[in-house]
């Protein structure tokens, strides 16, 4: 009996080794179940969180793709019709003469040139411009300043033929243009401007080639955009070498000349086209011709100076460079020979007035053109006067024809203000130019 071997004592010691071998082992699966029940919440907390994941993860997929979608079709709409641009400053970009020239030829010529130029350019230069790209040009000018010009210096024949060239240019391409800004002084360069901030932030614009050279003002304008992601879109065209002004900017853009297109130098009218030799009877034999006739004389006010006559006799008449380029020219200085062999020269040679001399001398310089004396004026009293809404032609002529009048006629001018409306009516060109002989001519000339 191995019971009966051992004492009460040890029995009772036995006992409490296996009730703590029993609370040993609750302890243990107490923790285990506590564990598990642990895991079980992870578990079940990880398996939603995993759900809502995948669940976001797909519906990000699905946003993604429509997204990606999206985004192709806005570049392909972005792309569908990238240009570039050409924007010229025709008061200053001038055309090669012998295209003018041609008139309306010469126009067509001029675009399809200035088109080839400007592909070639992209296919060599602009590796991130696509080389079938569309080419949009925009030439501003006042069209009849500039055909007064170009008809003064002996560029052209008749002065409509700038508009004849004109014509021709805007109707050889879709999309070559040219827009006539009237007089004014900064016309051109405020419609430039704000066409090109507008296509400098257009996607479609992949590049402007801008057509500035002749004008400081420009430089304003430029210098706001120098950052590479800028001025890698933009090249400047040179016709006359660029200004000082744009000249310290020319490291930061490219810059492009297409000799075949454009004038090198600008358009003196300070030194006119001498047609021919003076012959002072001829032209006044030529203007009493045409008085009598009642045919106007052609408006040029590019005519030779007056010389005086030595030993009574007469300088060989020989024509001119401009004569020869001017078949024009050398028409009416042929007319003019014809009528100073068949007049009697007058003792002293003086251009004939058209119409009655006034005691109010006009101030011309040494080739007989009409110049305006300079005038001392305030800019700020000039903006103010600008705004009076004043008549000029009552408080500059006093012969406001014009009843009732739209501008005022009550306002006393300071000496400043008078100066500054002056300075004002001479920002409006002249119709005759300096060729005008009215005294009292408020305009510029």
């Amino acid at each position: 009996m191995a019971l009966e071997s051992y004492s009460e004592d040890a029995l009772h010691k036995r006992f409490e080794d296996l009730k703590g071998l029993d609370h040993h082992k609750n302890d243990l699966i107490t923790e285990l179940l506590s564990r598990m029940d642990n895991l079980s919440n992870n578990f079940q907390q990880m398996s939603l969180d995993h759900q809502r994941e995948t669940q976001f993860n797909r519906e990000g997929q699905l946003r993604e793709q429509q997204l990606q979608n999206e985004l192709r079709k806005l570049k392909s709409f972005m792309n569908r019709d990238p240009f570039v641009s050409v924007l010229i400053d025709g008061d200053g970009m001038i055309f090669e003469d012998e295209m003018i020239k041609k008139g309306e030829m010469g126009g067509k010529e001029a675009a399809t040139k200035l088109g080839n130029a400007i592909r070639d350019y992209i296919h060599e230069k602009l590796d991130d411009v696509q080389s079938d790209c569309k080419i949009m040009t925009r030439v501003y000018a006042n069209l009849k300043g500039l055909a007064e010009v170009c008809y003064k210096s002996g560029i052209v024949e008749r002065s409509n033929t700038l508009e004849d060239f004109y014509r021709g240019f805007t109707g050889s391409k879709v999309l070559f243009d040219f827009v006539d800004v009237g007089p004014g002084k900064d016309r051109a360069d405020e419609k430039i401007t704000e066409l090109f901030k507008l296509q400098l932030s257009d996607y479609r614009c992949h590049h402007i080639f801008f057509g500035c050279s002749h004008d400081n003002g420009y430089a304003r304008l430029l210098e706001q955009y120098t950052e590479p992601s800028l001025t890698s879109r933009i090249t400047l065209l040179e016709g006359v070498p660029f200004e000082r002004e744009l000249k310290f900017l020319q490291d930061q853009y490219s810059s492009v000349r297409f000799g075949e297109l454009f004038r090198a130098r600008k358009i003196n009218i300070n030194s006119p086209v001498q047609y021919t030799t003076s012959l002072p009877p001829a032209n006044q034999a030529v203007r009493a011709a045409s008085d009598s006739s009642g045919a106007p004389l052609p408006q040029s006010v590019y005519q030779s100076p007056y010389q005086p006559i030595t030993n009574g006799s007469h300088p060989s008449p020989t024509p001119s460079n401009a004569s020869i380029m001017n078949p024009k020219a050398a028409s009416w200085a042929s007319t003019a020979i014809a009528a100073a062999q068949l007049a009697s020269p007058p003792p002293t040679p003086q251009p004939a007035p058209s119409h009655p001399a006034t005691s109010e001398e006009i101030p011309r310089n040494r080739s007989l053109q009409r110049i305006d004396p300079p005038i001392v004026y305030d800019k700020e009293v000039v903006n103010k006067v600008r705004n009076m809404k004043l008549c000029n032609v009552h408080f500059l002529r006093g012969d406001c024809a014009y009843n009732p009048c739209t501008h005022s006629h009550n306002y006393k001018l300071s000496k400043n203000e008078l100066a500054s409306l002056k300075t004002i009516a001479r920002m409006v060109p002249c119709y005759y130019g300096s060729e005008c002989d009215d005294p009292k001519c408020i305009y510029g000339h």
